[in-house]
C-alpha cells in the first residue's frame, strides 16, 4: 500500500514538473512579432497620416479574423454541452446525519 501511494505521488510530481517546464519554456521563449507584413504596415501608417479611413477597415478585418475561431469553439462547446449533458440524474442520498469524527 505504501509503495502504491509513493508511485502515485511520484507520478503527480513528475506530471507537475513536466507541465511547469513546458509552461516556463513557452513563457520565456516569447519573441516579439509583427502582426502585419511590411507592405500592410506601410499602407496603414501612410493612410493614417493622409487622413484615410482604410486603416479602420483593416482593424475591423483583423478583429473579424480574430473573433471567428473563438466563436467556432464556443459553438462546438455549446452543441457538445447540449448533446452530452445528463438530464435525468437522480441523487439518492440517505437521510442520515454526517459524522465527521
Amino acid at each position: 500500500m505504501f509503495i502504491g501511494n509513493f508511485v502515485t505521488i511520484k507520478m503527480k510530481t513528475l506530471k507537475l514538473f513536466v507541465f511547469s517546464f513546458f509552461a516556463a519554456l513557452m513563457i520565456l521563449s516569447v519573441e516579439p512579432v509583427k502582426a502585419q507584413c511590411a507592405m500592410c504596415t506601410a499602407n496603414a501608417e501612410a493612410g493614417v497620416k493622409n487622413g484615410n479611413t482604410q486603416t479602420r477597415g483593416i482593424n475591423k478585418g483583423i478583429m473579424y479574423l480574430l473573433a471567428a475561431p473563438y466563436l467556432a469553439v464556443a459553438a462546438v462547446g455549446y452543441i457538445w454541452y447540449k448533446k452530452y449533458r445528463r438530464k435525468d440524474v437522480d441523487i439518492n442520498m440517505r437521510k442520515e446525519n454526517f459524522h465527521l469524527n
